[in-house]
This record gives C-alpha cells, structure tokens and sequence, in this order.
C-alpha cells in the first residue's frame, strides 16, 4: 500500500509451520498449500484479504515442504512489475547462520532485510492458514490512530476453548492489552460476556521502530521461544505498546448477516472438515460467492463439470473437470474428480482428480488427491476397519494422504 498519500505498508505472511496436526494432508506439503473449497488453497484466503485491501507489496515467508507452496505463489500471484507491487515466496535464509527458524519472531528476524529494504512505515503480519475475509485497512486505521506499537485481531470465542489460542485480555477502554496470555486454561472471561475471551487470529500489524526493536530484545532473550504470540506480543504488552483489534467490526463490501464475522483456524483434520460443511449449506456460514470481495486463485484450464448415467450432487461443490455419475450429496469436490456408476459419496471432501469406483461407497471422509477407491470398497462405513488401514480423527473423520492405496 503506498501512494495517494497514503502510509507505506509490507505484508509479511507467516507460512513456515509444519502442520503436524493436519497430517496427512501435510506429509507432502506446507499446511499453506493445502486445497480447501475445491479450487483454493489456505494462503489464498489471507492473499486475497491484503490484495483486497490495498497492501499490495507482499513477502510470504516459507520453510516446511515449501515446494507446492511456492509453486501455487509465483504462477497464481503476479502483481504489476509497473507499479512495484508483488507477492514473493521467501524461503528460509539462514541469515543469522546455519539453522532453521526457531519460531515465527526468529523468522521474520532473519528476513529484515525485506523491511529494510522496502522501508515501509507500518508491516502488517498475517498467519497464512485461516479461512476468514477481512479488510486489514480498517485495522490499520486503528493501529494508527491509537499510536500503539503492535496492534492485534482477537475474536470472542468461548472460554471453554481458550487452551488452544493466545487469549487477550482487554483493558477498561477495550482497546489496550493489559495481559497476553498464551493457550491459558482457565482465563478470566470479557468484563460484558464473563463465559467468552478474545482469542488472537495470529493477525498483527506493527509500526516499523517498534517491531525491529521488539525483534532485537527478543534475539537477545535466551529463554525466549522466539513467537510472534508467545514472545513479542507479550513483550510490547508489558510496555503498554500494544492494542486490541475487535475483528466483530471488520466488514467488507458484499458480506452477508450470516458470514460476517466468520473465522476459522483449519489446523486439525475436524476443524478442516467442519469449514467444509460451513460452505455447502443453502445459506453458508463462509459465502465462496462474493463478488465483492473476491478470493483468487488458480485458474484451471478445464472443461465444465458434467453429469452423466444418472448421475447426481446435491448440496454440494462440484469444481471444473469433474465427472459424476454416481450420487454425491453434501460433498466438496476438486478438480478432475471421477464418481462412477453406483458409487455413493456422502459428507466428504475429495481433492483434485479423485476417482472413486463403480458401486464404491465414501461417507464423512477427506481424501487427498490422486487417490483411487476401487469398485466395491467402502470408507466410513466399517469403523473398526477404517481405524486400522486410515488417519481418523478425534470426532471420526477419515482422511487418506496423496495418492494413499485404498483395499
């Protein structure tokens, strides 16, 4: 974001984590680079929200498995070379010496160089696997009118969850953080709704001065974890440098009653699945449809998806390149998925150019692309069977890895 007068702005996207939690969707990939709603992956949703908004100069830091990732980056998003705009894949630099980052803080530490290179006034941090839009103009407003060091998104969840995020706490203006408290058990609830928290998105924009002096006294810290949450957050917190975005007032131009608001973090096999079934319903909790604000991606060079020998999808996605001739009901489909005669899928996601065979039967699972049900086999059927021979998750979703041989 620079020009029209406006302040200079670097998105720094956070893309190096493992994704252990995801497997086996990540044994061959960054939890980034995983498909999601058919035709997009994960880093598209945080690529649209800044390109959407205006920050158009965009450094996407990678480590883990990143060779999909970078792949989707550098042949999806091209900005104009004219206007000096771009999104770049930044793979581990190993510039403070031979090691891998020990954190996310560590991370952009090593990749200063992009900041002091582009010398932007404000650098705006974003996580790269969440499902969400957002307009971060709005919380840069903020940022800026409140002088603050780091500002950061939270969203009301219920306190009964707090142990899996980075819980805030607000103080009396409701806008300056007064703890910080990393995945607390039992935190104090909102002083207006006492059984729900601010939980952080991972969502941080920062006045330059203050991150690169945050990243100094962090490097300098031994017994740091070096986390943009875990360690700079409260840091700047304990200077009475940071402040609460209320995500609650974000709105961007085509949203609905229903999908405003809407975030959800995707890291473990039952979250992805359950984001999944927020898009299929008659009036979906994340509208895929908004023209307004739109996610890009990929574009594939397919021809329509086509339905044939009785073949039928209700309540589903069917993406380009698809083939059914089966029955598909409450499912997202990917490209170049093949359902033959007789094979019924029901409740499940199924990546790009899946086939699945005649009379097969697939029910509550995720499988990962390339992967062949033969004739006559059955998934979420036997779940004795299935625990076996398959990844099934704590609430019974059955997920498959790329290309996985199904018996």
């Amino acid at each position: 974001m620079r020009g029209g007068g406006g302040p200079s702005v670097l998105g720094i996207v956070l893309a190096g984590g493992e994704g252990k939690r995801l497997m086996p969707l990540t044994a061959d990939r960054a939890k980034p680079a995983v498909t999601f709603g058919g035709t997009y992956r994960l880093v598209d949703f945080v690529l649209s929200n800044l390109v959407n908004g205006g920050v158009l100069r965009i450094c996407v830091l990678t480590q883990y498995k990143s060779h999909s990732l970078d792949r989707h980056i550098t042949t999806t998003w091209r900005m104009s070379n004219l206007l000096g705009n771009y999104v770049t894949p930044v793979p581990a630099q190993q510039r403070l010496g031979p090691r891998w980052y020990l954190g996310s803080a560590d991370a952009i530490l090593q990749s200063l160089n992009l900041i002091y290179d582009e010398r932007p006034e404000y650098v705006v941090v974003f996580g790269a696997d969440h499902v969400y839009r957002m307009d971060p103009r709005q919380m840069l407003d903020q940022h800026i009118e409140s002088g603050a060091g780091v500002t950061v998104a939270g969203i009301r969840v219920p306190r009964t969850e707090s142990s899996s995020f980075g819980v805030i706490t607000p103080g009396s203006d409701g806008q300056t953080v007064e703890r910080f408290l990393e995945k607390p058990s039992a935190p104090p609830g909102l002083a207006d709704d006492p059984n729900r928290v601010f939980a952080s998105m991972g969502n941080y924009i920062f006045t330059t001065k203050a991150l690169i002096e945050a990243l100094r006294r962090d490097a300098e810290e031994e017994s740091s974890v070096h986390d943009m949450g875990g360690s700079i957050l409260p840091q700047l917190t304990d200077r009475g440098d940071a402040a609460l975005y209320d995500f609650s007032t974000n709105h961007v131009p085509g949203e609905t009653s229903r999908d405003q608001g809407y975030w959800r973090d995707v890291g473990t096999l039952d979250a992805y699945y359950e984001a999944h079934m927020d898009l299929i319903a008659e009036r979906p909790a994340f509208n895929l449809y908004n023209r307004s604000w739109p996610i890009y991606t990929h574009s594939y060079q397919l021809s329509p998806a086509r339905f044939n020998a009785g073949g039928i999808a209700s309540e589903s996605i069917i993406s380009a390149g698809c083939l059914v001739r089966g029955q598909v009901t409450r499912s997202v489909l990917s490209p170049g998925v093949v359902v033959d005669p007789g094979a019924v899928v029901q409740g499940s996601v199924l990546h790009d150019n899946v086939h699945i065979g005649r009379g097969a039967v697939v029910r509550g699972a995720v499988l990962d692309k390339n992967v062949e049900v033969p004739p006559g086999a059955t998934i979420g059927v036997n779940p004795e069977r299935d625990a076996e021979l398959y990844t099934v998750s704590k609430a019974g979703v059955i997920a498959l890895g790329k290309g996985q041989l199904v018996t």
